[in-house]
């Protein structure tokens, strides 16, 4: 087997070279992970994005997904493959579709996200004759080793004669080919109306924010139809469309067209998301009823317009030594700038731009000092989405205190021969260490680079282990960059006594930033600094510079491309882009800052991707400016709903819609362990008539019922809330229904997830009218800038002054629909470990909540409880006198099912039965007059082998009816003797030459049994 050649001796090379290895840990099952979901889809292991090819085929749900089969990181993309028969129990089958290799075994070809249809007539020929061939359209994403296509973007097909398991790639492959680099994500459909009968595709140009649409009659060929776009938000690229018909409140008569277009980024509450139009198609155009034009400026006073071709006043800090004079340059910009993509939604004739020399160049712009006069601050923002760091510098500066390592040693001077012990590849040419190249915001001339530290890049292994050193203060701090690994492979290590009592990683890019570590507990004692690089592969090291001893903890950089306002030298407002060139408004209330002076200062501090800030029309004004995102509709107001689209072929034409969830602002660092990657639960989605037309209403799939535990659901009604109330209630994997009344309070509402420090906040905003989930507190949010963040809505109260919340919550994520499903927010969250609280609170006054109800959810995913088989046989009578017969009910069978009845003892057929469509059967059965008197045990045997089974007493004949019983059997026999013969016994268990005692014990056991209930378990097996 030669991967476990290749295994043993990377093993044994790293023993040789002195590495040291951790010892093996026990992974944990996939249902008892920290984060892992139990009624949401995600893979055993490895990363998943956009679901796939959702299609439901005769009674099976197919979920394909974006798949990396060989890593948690998005890469080498595949197509992931998963079953259910019910939308929530999924069964991970092998990979579907995978990349194409050359004969040197260099992926050409990955494949991207497309759609999966059922060929009813087999129109591309892919079956035999009759067939229904699956047919996959796919994106093929060619690579730069393609011969042909390198680069490119191009439409493709496979096909499955097996029902899914297996696909073969057409030969003929790409079958649409534009010749773009971002043409992808096929949608397809049968079109059967005014304009004819065929396939109609839907795919985008990612970057033109256009819809593009092609028709077929066998999927092969293609012709172009029309394009849609670009329309409401082109705040980013367009990707996974899908075009469908929904009647208007079930109507038949009155149908819309719904055209679903996600972007990334550009979405209402940030990063990812889904918007969708309503409108009219024809089989040719789609025609949207529901796009808005451009919004009118908001009212005020302008304090900044950019449109004179200076900066009036303002002071741009430019950063010396660029030759462009960046990043703002000394005059406003007039649109995009030399190597920038259109810039849009700026107002007349210049904006401030930062993208002078591109993204490297940083500095300020800030304006003259002015008096707060008014209660809001509106302005344009667009460009990078850098937030302000509160607390950070925008230096590069270290803590006070002792510093232990700076690198920078003499020439000639190397880590090992100042004390360092050095293994594995970092010993082969010690000269390498410290390093001199590698990483950025490092400071001085030298650092630790585990890339450049050894002769092999990212493939070097080994240690780099300090000198001794005394902890003397409270915190070490240090500047840390490069690849990130969460298995303890790639770390820097403060060891004490041997043993690595606190770690860091990187966050898998090249700038250093400031980490501290709380080092207190160790005030006195002697530690070392152990740099560990076992990782391979991309990112596969570290650089780390300056360790510092101090009383103080270290200030992060703030790599900021923001937006602020500044009061007596702090930042009390900011905003920042959304990683679109495009400008949409921000509005700061600034109502508590009125009297007080204050400047704006515009601050570029990032020389990375969109590391620029854009920003216009600074209005002084009464009332805020909702963003123009807020006026388009979208499929949900959360983080992270994302690629959502549609099943092909659902049952009784309904709609069923399913999501990515997750958010590409943070996607490839969320703390999940085996896994990276879920998708929300499956949303059943309808057309209903609102003031403004048709909108979409969700909801989630109706089977998700079957799974409420109501048994163990909890109630509370007229909680009166002021302040923070604990409610004495818990969840973790749970359906909640609330009905909160906000009353006088200026905000109340939940806390889930809570362990009394942290948890995620759900609530009602009075004053601004709008709804949010609030994971800025809600556990660990510090893995990205861009995860702790507060989604929002507006949504007015109902009538009754109460707002009623649907809430599905699942150990790390919370889905919450509301005004009858016209509004969902969907939103990660990972919390700190046992944190289950749910509790109740209110900021400004008193709230109360009318109802809320818990109920868990059984677990769907890992962690199936085995099922309660209820299943139950009865006898008509405990006894029956050999010769006679007994009649054999039984109940929670499977409809339909085959039994097979006997007696135990010899054994007897006793014949079969066949439940009904209610699981039910009854039949008579004749126990042969050969069966011995005495206790005996009637089976029921089932296909899968499983048994009931239920005590017999046989009695001997007497002459008498056929059959026994008080309990409903036919003939008239009795249990009783009439003739009360003498042996003092009951009559029925006399004369049957068995020992009076044995008669007695089986008598007494047929009373005291009565009918026979089995609950039978099946063994559980992971889903």
């Amino acid at each position: 087997m030669p991967g476990s050649i290749i295994i043993g001796g990377a093993v044994s090379a790293m023993l040789a070279l002195g590495c040291v290895l951790p010892a093996a840990a026990a992974e944990p099952q996939p249902g008892d992970e920290q984060y892992r979901p139990l009624i949401h889809f995600s893979p055993e292991k490895n990363w998943m994005n956009d679901p796939n090819g959702m299609i439901y085929v005769d009674g099976t749900y197919h979920l394909f997904f974006q798949h990396n089969p060989a890593g948690t990181r998005w890469g080498n993309m595949s197509w992931g493959h998963a079953t259910s028969s019910d939308l929530l129990h999924w069964e991970e089958q092998p990979l579907a579709i995978g990349q194409t290799f050359d004969e040197d075994g260099d992926s050409i070809e990955d494949i991207f996200s497309g759609s999966i249809v059922v060929d009813e007539d087999n129109s591309a020929g892919f079956g035999p004759a009759g067939s229904k061939p699956l047919v996959a359209i796919y994106t093929s994403a060619y690579t730069a080793k393609h011969p042909e296509h390198a680069g490119l973007q191009a439409q493709s097909l496979a096909y499955s004669l097996d029902d899914g398991q297996t696909w073969t790639k057409y030969d003929g492959n790409p079958v649409l080919d534009r010749n773009s680099a971002n043409f992808r994500d096929p949608k397809v459909f049968w079109y059967d109306g005014p304009a004819g009968s065929y396939w109609v595709m839907t795919t985008v140009e990612a970057l033109e924010h256009k819809v593009v649409l092609y028709k077929s009659t066998d999927l092969k060929s293609w012709e172009h139809l029309s394009d849609f776009g670009p329309a409401n938000s082109t705040a980013g690229i367009w990707e996974c469309p899908d075009l469908f018909e929904l009647p208007v409140d079930g109507d038949p008569e009155n149908t819309k067209w719904v055209m679903v277009v996600n972007l990334n980024p550009g979405a209402v509450n940030g990063g990812s998301g889904g918007q969708y139009f309503v409108g009219e198609f024809d089989g040719v155009t789609f025609t949207s009823e529901t796009t808005d034009g451009p919004g009118e400026l908001p009212a005020g006073t302008t304090f900044a317009g950019f449109d004179d071709g200076d900066y009036d006043g303002w002071t741009a800090s430019n950063e010396p030594g660029n030759w462009a004079n960046g990043p703002w340059g000394s005059v406003p910009a007039t649109g995009a700038l030399e190597g920038q993509s259109p810039v849009t939604g700026f107002v007349g004739e210049g904006l401030a731009n930062s993208f002078l020399d591109h993204d490297w160049a940083i500095g300020t712009l800030e304006s003259p000092e002015f008096t707060v006069e008014d209660d809001y601050i509106n302005l344009l923002v667009g460009g990078g989405k850098h937030p302000h760091v509160p607390g950070g510098q925008i230096g590069n500066e270290p803590p006070e205190g002792r510093t232990i390592f700076d690198f920078e040693l003499p020439e000639g001077e190397t880590l090992q021969s100042t004390g360092w012990e050095l293994t594995g590849d970092f010993a082969v040419d010690p000269a390498r260490n410290p390093a001199t190249q590698g990483g950025e915001y490092y400071l001085g001339e030298k650092r630790v680079n585990t890339f450049e530290g050894g002769p092999s890049g990212d493939a070097n292994v080994g240690t780099m282990t300090s000198p001794a050193f005394t902890i003397d203060g409270d915190y070490a701090s240090f500047l840390i960059g490069g690849g990130r690994r969460d298995d303890g492979t790639l770390q820097a290590e403060l060891v004490v006594d041997g043993e690595a009592v606190r770690t860091a990683t990187g966050r898998d890019g090249g700038e250093l930033d400031w980490v501290s570590w709380d080092v207190s507990d160790f005030d006195g004692r002697d530690a070392q600094l152990r740099i560990r690089d076992e990782a391979t592969g991309g990112w596969g090291h570290l650089t780390f510079d300056q360790l510092v001893i101090g009383d103080e903890e270290s200030r992060k950089r703030s790599n900021e491309t923001s937006v602020n306002l500044i009061v007596d030298g702090d930042v009390v407002r900011s905003a920042t882009g959304s990683n679109s060139e495009n400008l949409d408004w921000a509005s700061w209330d600034v109502e508590e800052f009125r009297g007080t002076q204050a400047t704006i200062r515009a601050v570029d501090n990032n020389r990375q991707g969109w590391g620029h800030i854009l920003f216009d029309q600074v209005t002084f004004s009464d009332a805020p400016v909702p963003t123009a995102l807020e006026g388009y509709d979208w499929l949900d107001w959360g983080r992270d709903y994302y690629a959502a689209v549609s099943y092909f072929g659902t049952p009784s034409g309904s709609r069923i819609m399913q999501g990515w969830m997750n958010n590409w602002d943070y996607a490839g660092d969320i703390p999940t362990s085996t896994w990276r990657g879920s998708m929300s639960l499956p949303r059943e989605v309808v057309l209903t008539d609102t003031a403004d037309g048709p909108r979409l209403r969700q909801q989630v799939v109706s089977q998700i019922d079957g799974q409420l535990d109501t048994k163990a659901a909890e109630t509370l009604s007229d909680v009166a809330v002021d302040g923070d109330t604990a409610l004495g209630l818990a969840a973790e994997v749970a359906k909640l229904d609330v009905t909160l009344r906000p009353g006088d309070a200026d905000a109340a509402g939940i806390t889930v997830f809570s362990d009394g420090k942290k948890g995620t906040q759900i609530g009602y905003d009075t004053r601004s009218g709008r709804l949010f989930v609030d994971r800025t507190n809600s556990g660990n949010v510090g893995f990205h800038p861009s995860f702790a963040s507060i989604s929002d809505a507006p949504l007015p109260l109902d009538d009754d002054g109460t707002v009623t919340l649907e809430i599905y919550l699942d150990r790390a994520s919370v889905e919450l629909f509301t005004g009858d499903g016209m509004l969902s927010i969907t939103d990660q969250v990972f919390p700190e470990e046992g944190a289950t609280d749910v509790s109740a609170w209110s900021r400004g006054g008193a709230a109360t909540i009318e109802d809320i109800t818990v109920t868990p959810l059984t677990p769907t995913m890992w962690q199936v409880p085995d099922p309660v088989d209820e299943a139950a046989i009865t006898l008509s009578s405990k006894t029956v006198k050999a010769g006679g017969t007994v009649a054999v009910s039984g109940t929670g069978f499977a409809p339909g099912a085959g039994v097979k009845l006997e007696l135990r003892s010899d054994p007897v057929s006793l014949g079969a039965a066949t439940a009904d469509g209610n699981g039910d059967f009854r039949q008579q059965v004749t126990i042969p007059a050969a069966v011995p008197v005495g206790a005996h045990t009637l089976v029921v045997l089932r296909a899968d082998g499983t048994e009931l089974s239920a005590p017999l007493t046989v009695t001997a004949r007497d002459g008498g009816g056929t059959g026994g019983g008080t309990g409903g059997g036919t003939g008239g026999g009795a249990v009783v003797d009439p003739d009360g013969g003498g042996s003092g016994l009951p009559g029925g268990l006399a004369n049957t030459g068995a020992e009076p005692w044995m008669l007695l014990a089986a008598g007494v056991l047929t009373v005291l049994t009565g009918a026979a209930l089995l609950r039978h378990r099946r063994r559980s097996r992971l889903r």
